[in-house]
């Protein structure tokens, strides 16, 4: 049986966005914030992350407070986009 397509609505796709701005923002590669993610306790890697960034992966709550902490923003600058920054 095929998989099924991820559907990534609206926000997620923003949210991959703002996450990949934030990332170039900071002179960070995935590989360097991945590391930084799985550093705080949640494994990451740079395949995952790129997955997300490329809206090719959902990225669960677990993932956006990781991140979050990570790129030190609150995890709702991650859902909302620019107007939040």
């Amino acid at each position: 049986m095929a998989a099924r397509p991820i559907e990534i609505g609206s926000v997620g796709m923003r949210t991959a966005r703002t996450i990949e701005i934030l990332r170039t923002e900071r002179g960070l590669s995935q590989r360097q914030l991945a590391a930084r993610v799985t550093a705080l306790g949640h494994p990451m890697s740079n395949t995952a992350l790129s997955r997300i960034e490329r809206a090719q992966r959902r990225c669960d709550i677990d993932d956006l407070a990781a991140l979050a902490q990570a790129l030190h923003v609150p995890p709702f600058a991650l859902l909302e986009g620019d107007t939040a920054l």
